[in-house]
């Protein structure tokens, strides 16, 4: 075994994004949607509602479902003496705070103008800025999306029984193909939510709606999608009750929506990889301490033509520390010939 200084030149070091599936099972689209009436008739269920990839024992959660309100409607009041306070209050400002990071601030859906003629051959011109002070927010289960989600793959179709103004069904997805520059919102990633497919919003009007903004917001690095109340209450008819005395059942509402349609979405990593570089020059590396190369009482070359022209086979590289402790260990697919005629460059890589 032979030792040698690695130089500072000898490492690099490289950031890969890596796409996958996001669902269980490696399922790129999601067609099959339950939940669980135990929890959604408990006092968790008036928070949120879980939504699971099958009903058998195997089954995990992929997402979770919450109406938040700032006004506290939609669900029945913590105490009937002290209006407002609700769960859904809560849950906004549980929001407002992971997301705009100040509790007088308020979220806005749609973020540019868009004109044109809708599918009736109405001209249409969205708003500019959509102030909500409700919203359906959907939970991402943090081993589903790892690191972030994956722009440009939200393919969300909803459906509803109650027909709007251009039908029961509309497919949304987030505007990152469309823009330039990557928005932002309180320092996370932040694209609009509009009408379309792989990130694209349909041409005559970008995928917004008339008078009320876009139909919601996907944060990718906090695996959430904010949805946006008004615009799915044009489109299809699908709007929350906003009671101010009893549950409103709005995390059903939303679910029942889901579960007639799809959910396709991708998850996005960055892996690092560390690089070492292991040279083994012509002189280097050709004596073995191996006992069969070696007499392990006299320390002589047993065989005596490998005196002045040895060979040995390198079959590991291990990686220390300059206490001398093992930190790494690098396996070779094959043994690699050794001699005073050849040099060798092993590329060791780490990922972490």
């Amino acid at each position: 075994m032979s030792f040698k200084r690695l130089e500072t030149d000898d490492f690099v070091i490289s950031n890969d994004s890596i796409t996958s599936t996001l669902w269980s099972d490696n399922v790129p689209t999601l067609t099959t949607f339950f939940s669980n009436s135990i929890q959604e008739n408990s006092s968790a269920g008036t928070y949120y509602l879980s939504v699971y990839n099958t009903s058998s024992t195997e089954q995990q959660v992929q997402f979770d479902i919450a109406y938040c309100d700032a006004l506290g409607s939609g669900s029945a009041l913590y105490n009937n003496a002290v209006p407002i306070y609700s769960p859904t209050r809560t849950l906004y400002g549980q929001y407002r705070t992971m997301i705009l990071e100040d509790e007088n601030l308020n979220f806005i859906f749609g973020s540019s103008a868009q004109t044109g003629i809708d599918a009736c051959g109405t001209t249409i011109t969205s708003s500019t800025a959509v102030i909500s002070d409700n919203f359906w927010m959907i939970s991402l289960e943090r081993a589903r999306y790892k690191q972030s989600i994956f722009p440009g793959s939200l393919n969300l179709t909803l459906s509803s029984s109650t027909p709007g103004v251009h039908g029961a069904q509309i497919s949304l997805t987030d505007n990152s193909n469309d823009i330039t520059t990557v928005p932002y919102i309180a320092g996370t990633r932040a694209y609009q939510i509009v009408s379309g497919s792989n990130g694209n919003g349909i041409s005559n009007n970008g995928g917004y709606t008339t008078n009320s903004g876009s139909y919601g917001i996907m944060f990718p690095d906090l695996g959430l999608i904010m949805l946006n109340p008004i615009a799915l209450s044009y489109s299809i008819g699908l709007s929350p009750s906003r009671s101010n005395d009893s549950d409103g059942h709005n995390n059903t509402r939303l679910f029942t929506a889901i579960s007639q349609s799809s959910f396709g979405l991708n998850s996005e990593e960055t892996i690092s990889s560390d690089y070492v570089f292991v040279r083994a020059r012509n002189s280097e590396f050709n004596y073995s301490e191996n006992p069969s190369f070696i007499s392990g009482s006299t320390g002589e070359v047993i065989y005596t033509n490998f005196i002045n022209a040895p060979q040995t086979y390198i079959t590991t590289v291990g990686m220390y520390n300059d206490m001398n402790e093992l930190v790494a260990v690098a396996k070779m697919s094959r043994p690699l010939l050794k001699d005073f005629t050849k040099e060798a460059l092993i590329r060791v890589k780490l990922d972490f």
